[in-house]
């Protein structure tokens, strides 16, 4: 019988063996470790969570939708641009049986589940508008319906916010939340809801601003000119030859009486009556104001000078502050008359979304300069403005980097922290992707790149072609594109996006 053996007293360790032993525990554990650490390393890259949005996208020819991910929602298969006014619902507005010698069309209104809808209308219609750079856009909650010619607004429910009962329903240029109604000839304006805000009574109807909560410049019969609110109050009475586009706090407005330009208040009071060939604008309590093409500023209440009138443009900043141009350069002014901007740029413009002057130098790079005319960075190219997120994106010393409106240098993976991989370049000039942990995710083999977009693709360029990855870098589209001609390079899986951006739309040619 074997027995177990038993050891009497104490024994002796062998420990050259037990040293071996531990030595080949230890490369195991460290084995194991590292196997782990890949899998966690590759486990961190986590697929971009991605919104659900769509686009219209054109192959062979033909037009349908795809969603944010790059699956194809409606089939390609529409001869015209399928309109989706807006990407964040699926309702598709597809244009069928254009007869283009009489100018008629039929439309057909899709879900996405391409099921049609709204089927008791004549008609269905997204409603057109354009800003002042004259880029198209759509009024995203309603559209516009007909039946027997007539015309009424519904919401993207289907629920009748307005019965079909105008001649025409349009947006105002440049202007949200004001449609322009026709009946009879007459022009009137109703908000996105349908109420009335100005009867159909007017000749004529404009917008004060960009902004429908300053007013709109009506004209009567006997071509004078008023202005009626958005709260439908009566801001002028009409009697003017003209009115100009200028938002003056909802206090003073800039009209014509015969040949003499003057400033007018809501209580009737006049300012500068044919003192200045023309106004150009209201700011605060002062005008800026023209005599023999040249421009300065005064004081409403009593005309006195705020700046001499011996400049050749100028246009109100922000603050106390004015952009003046002097001999074909720009530089700035208060109202103290201190010249905080000597006359060094050959342009100067306040961005008011992001709140800073942006100053153009002869080179066309830029400074950015803040409220208090201080230079914060120089020499510069703004390759990206994201008012959303709050960050300005510039190119300088050959290189992209990341700012916040206070001019604080931010890292990609702070402003862009929703992102899984971040655009990185080398010394040698070539691009790759890192983690967030700064980890080459994707090596450095591309001549250009992007960062990733809010759908998970970054673009990469190699030997002239294009093509992307995706949010774990791996490659979704080998670089086969030549995109030389398109001002925005982005892929949503295999589509990339068209040339002509008041499309926006994506394709596979």
């Amino acid at each position: 019988m074997s027995r177990g053996k038993r050891y009497d007293g104490e024994q002796k360790l062998n420990v050259k063996k037990v040293f071996a032993v531990i030595i080949a525990i230890a490369v195991i554990i460290m084995f194991i470790i590292g196997i782990n650490k890949l899998f966690s390393n590759e486990s961190e890259l986590q697929t971009k969570a991605v919104a659900l949005r769509y686009f219209p996208v054109y192959t062979n020819e033909k037009w349908g939708v795809i969603d944010s991910s790059g699956n194809i929602i409606i089939n390609p298969e529409y001869d015209e641009y399928i309109v989706i006014p807006d990407n964040s619902k699926g309702l598709f507005i597809c244009t069928i049986n254009v007869d283009y010698a009489n100018n008629t069309y039929e439309t057909k209104v899709l879900n996405e589940k391409n099921e049609e809808l709204f089927t008791n209308y004549d008609l269905v219609e997204p409603i057109e508008n354009y800003d002042e750079s004259n880029n198209l856009w759509y009024a995203t909650s309603i559209l516009r319906v007909s039946q027997d010619g007539k015309y009424g607004i519904i919401d993207t429910n289907g629920t009748q916010l307005v019965a079909c009962q105008y001649d025409s329903i349009t947006a105002l240029k440049g202007v949200d939340n004001s449609l322009l109604t026709e009946v009879d000839g007459k022009y009137g304006i109703l908000d996105n809801v349908g109420s009335v805000i100005i009867e159909n009574q007017y000749e004529a109807i404009e917008p004060i601003s960009n902004r429908y909560e300053e007013g709109y410049i009506v004209t009567d019969e006997n071509g004078k000119c008023g202005v009626i609110n958005f709260t439908r109050t009566v801001a002028l009475e009409n009697e003017y030859d003209d009115i100009k586009n200028v938002y003056g706090n909802g206090k003073y407005y800039i009209v014509q009486e015969g040949n003499a330009w003057k400033v007018v208040d809501t209580e009737g009071n006049a300012y500068l009556d044919g003192e200045y060939e023309d106004i150009v604008s209201v700011n605060g309590e002062n005008a800026i104001v023209v005599n023999d093409d040249k421009y300065g500023v005064v004081q409403i209440a009593d005309g006195s000078s705020v700046i001499s009138v011996n400049y050749d443009s100028i246009t109100y900043g922000t603050g106390n502050n004015y952009i003046v141009e002097n001999n074909s350069k720009y530089g700035i002014i208060n109202t103290n008359k201190e010249r905080l901007v000597d006359f060094n740029y050959s342009n100067i413009i306040y961005r008011s979304d992001a709140n800073f002057y942006e100053a153009t130098n002869d080179d066309y790079t830029s400074d950015l300069l803040d409220t208090d005319c201080n230079v914060r960075l120089s020499n510069v190219i703004i390759s990206e403005l994201n008012i959303d997120k709050g960050y300005i994106k510039v190119r300088e010393n050959d290189q992209y980097n990341y700012y916040n409106f206070r001019f604080e240098q931010r890292s990609s993976n702070e402003v862009l922290n929703t992102n899984t991989i971040f655009l990185s370049r080398n010394e040698e000039g070539k691009y790759g992707f890192v983690d967030k942990n700064g980890n080459v995710v994707v090596n450095y083999i591309y001549d250009d790149a992007t960062e990733q977009n809010d759908y998970g693709y970054a673009s990469v360029k190699q030997n002239g072609l294009w093509g992307a990855v995706d949010s774990r870098g791996q490659i979704a589209v080998s670089p086969s594109y030549n995109l030389e001609n398109n001002v925005l390079i982005e892929f949503i899986g295999k589509w990339h996006l068209g040339q002509d951006l008041n499309l926006y739309y994506f394709t596979d040619k």
